[in-house]
């Protein structure tokens, strides 16, 4: 069966060909569209599309027997559905008036195979685990430097303090030097004093003498 065969096979349930013609399209076109750009397309009971990666590889030429060396590519793939599986093998009955593939039988790939799931579930709890110590790392490291910057205000203040009685000390020792300098001063300015008393008493006796003659 090719495309338009597949578009005569659904056209009077499509309400005409045009409208079938059209639904294959849209149809095709999503799917070749999410495989290209590397999703997953299962549709229960009937099968799943893929893009697989094939690795580089060496491979023989049919025609010559030459060794070839083939280059890293992606293919589509297309795998069975358990549905459609157990439909071509016979174990199941195709149904006369309904869909083949309308309920999800048991067993249906209608999500990843058993070991692909566990591997992504371990894959994601690494991750989790890793980033939640790459937090628990950071969070640390913050502490430590706030606990840095918390000792290094406090050994500041403890100097300040300490610098601040020694300061106050200087200051006292220099106003005390500086006290004892100005009273000497005046020591001197107070001997200096009696020298204007002796003037005096000479010109008292000077004028003792004047009213003697």
């Amino acid at each position: 069966m090719n495309k338009a065969q597949l578009v005569e096979a659904i056209a009077d349930k499509m309400g005409g060909r045009q409208q079938a013609a059209d639904a294959v399209d849209a149809v095709l076109d999503a799917i070749v569209r999410a495989v290209v750009a590397g999703d997953r397309v299962s549709v229960t009971g009937f099968g799943s599309f893929e893009k697989v990666d094939r690795p580089a590889r060496y491979a023989r030429n049919p025609q010559t027997g030459e060794r070839v060396r083939v280059k890293k590519t992606s293919v589509p793939r297309f795998r069975a559905g358990q549905g459609f599986k157990d439909l071509v093998s016979g174990s199941k009955k195709l149904p006369k008036n309904d869909i083949a593939v309308k309920k999800a039988p048991k067993g249906s790939l209608s999500g990843p195979p058993p070991t692909i799931a566990k591997a992504a579930g371990k894959k994601a709890a690494a991750k989790k685990t890793t980033a939640a110590a790459a937090k628990k790392s950071a969070a640390k490291k913050t502490t430590a430097a706030a606990a840095k910057k918390t000792t290094a205000k406090k050994t500041t203040t403890a100097a300040a303090k300490k610098a601040t009685p020694a300061a106050k000390k200087t200051t006292a020792t220099s106003a005390a030097k500086t006290a004892a300098k100005k009273a000497p001063a005046k020591k001197a300015t107070a001997k200096k004093a009696p020298a204007k008393k002796s003037t005096a008493r000479k010109t008292a006796a000077k004028k003792t003498t004047a009213r003697g003659k």
